[in-house]
């Protein structure tokens, strides 16, 4: 496939800079690609483009990848190198109300306003390459480049944008102002994401631990598909280690202290030489929980991995029931119990996930089918944005379950920032939680499981 048409100084620029990037980045992570190889790479890119994804990915991994191990490592390479999906937050909250069309004020505001996730992608993508973010190589970096990634795309110029909006006493210009404020918290954790995925690709012979370290920290809802299964296997190994731990201190305390009576009683036929020893042990309840998974648009990546991570944690928890709910609430325990985990949270996805939630009425069948088994031994766990719709949020309920039970464990994914803004009723939910907290991480799960197996 090789020839002078091929070759990068031939190639159109909008092909040559991006390829030669994600070959820079295949050599990161640990493959070795030859000069031959990247002409052949340049060849079959001329034929496919880049429009194409699918294609463009079988063109590159038949000259790229030769082993199963280095097309596994390609593969992905290839998913964190052309991915986008890290501004769809932004792209999903950017449609203006009727009546504002987006225009006016700086470069950056208009796009976050309008919600264009191409022009969003392109603007981090050029801002990330003026910066050098390839030169990435250590996790204490990300700070700096996403702050000059974000100088790059204007944040500057943002900034002075929000307070000319609240110096004007118009309400169409807070409301604007609030708008962009929000924009401006998701367009700062999306830098930071991408930063993230650059480090992924790019970090020298600590590629494994950096991409560990990576997705133990990135927010759940900006993981793209392809992280799914790495992160499967991440969260197994951190249950189960934190399960071999809790097991570890739970036979320590069931060892009790030692009953000194009862020794020297067992050890008269040897005259009292300490043969036989005798504790008082105690008996080490095991926590009982019910969680109940938000599973809505907006929430269901996340509610994905808190019902893998609950039931990977099985052997240190007895009683495990699960719920999923977006305007309804379903009982998944015994489905999740049936069927390998994978495929069981797909279908649970299906039957009650993506839709608009509506949390007093999924409040409402916890009530009528599970709220009498709720005792002192149980420990209830929701997860979701408290985010209702604007029906009612029947906070009413929540106050009953927390009289009944041990602890209510709310563990969210938006920040307390945006906890009571818009249709969020987390306000009203909070004085019924014994713990209420921003949960967009597998760090801050595996944080929140902790304190469960340690309370007693």
């Amino acid at each position: 496939m090789s020839g002078s048409a091929a070759s990068p100084r031939h190639a159109a620029p909008a092909l040559a800079a991006p390829l030669l990037r994600f070959i820079q980045a295949l050599r990161d992570s640990g493959l070795r690609v030859s000069v031959a190889e990247s002409i052949d790479a340049f060849a079959a890119v001329a034929v496919t483009g880049l429009g194409d994804r699918e294609a463009l990915k079988d063109a590159l991994g038949l000259v790229l990848a030769k082993t199963s191990a280095e097309k596994a490592a390609f593969a992905a390479c290839f998913d964190l190198f052309f991915t986008r999906d890290v501004l769809a937050p932004l792209a999903a909250a950017g449609t203006p109300p009727a009546g504002d069309n987006g225009d006016g004020g700086s470069a950056l505001g208009r796009m976050l306003l309008a919600g264009d996730g191409t022009a969003l992608a392109a603007a981090m993508e050029a801002a990330a390459n003026g910066v050098g973010i390839s030169e990435i190589s250590f996790f204490t970096q990300t700070n700096i480049y996403g702050r000059r990634i974000l100088d790059a795309l204007g944040l500057e110029a943002l900034d002075r944008e929000i307070e000319a909006l609240r110096r004007d006493a118009g309400s169409a210009a807070a409301s604007r102002a609030d708008r962009l404020e929000a924009q401006r918290t998701r367009l700062r954790d999306a830098v930071r994401d991408f930063v993230r995925r650059q480090l992924a690709l790019h970090a020298d012979g600590k590629t494994r631990a950096m991409r560990e370290e990576f997705l133990s920290t990135a927010r759940l809802t900006n993981l793209d598909r392809s992280d799914f299964q790495r992160m499967h296997a991440l969260v197994r190994v951190l249950a189960k280690r934190l399960a071999a731990k809790h097991a570890l201190v739970r036979r320590r305390a069931r060892r009790g202290q030692l009953d000194l009576r009862r020794t020297l009683r067992q050890n008269m036929a040897t005259d009292g030489m300490l043969f036989r020893t005798s504790w008082k042990r105690q008996k080490i309840e095991r926590p009982k929980v019910m969680a109940l998974c938000d599973v809505s648009g907006s929430v269901a990546s996340v509610a994905r991995f808190l019902l893998l991570f609950l039931y990977s944690m099985h052997e240190a928890m007895a009683g495990l029931r699960a719920f999923a709910f977006s305007d309804r609430l379903v009982e998944v325990s015994e489905l999740l119990e049936r069927h390998e985990i994978e495929p069981a949270i797909a279908a649970i996805l299906r039957e009650v996930g993506f839709g608009s939630s509506d949390y007093g009425r999924s409040l409402e069948d916890f009530e009528r089918s599970a709220l009498p088994l709720v005792d002192r031994q149980t420990s209830v766990i929701v997860l979701g944005d408290g985010r209702s719709n604007y029906t009612n949020p029947r906070a009413d309920i929540l106050e009953a379950i927390q009289k009944r039970c041990k602890r209510v464990i709310w563990l969210n994914p938006e920040p307390p920032s945006l906890w009571g803004s818009g249709d969020s009723e987390m306000l009203r939910y909070r004085p019924y939680c014994h713990y209420a907290g921003h949960c967009n991480s597998l760090r801050h799960l595996e944080r929140a499981m902790t304190d469960l197996l340690e309370a007693r």
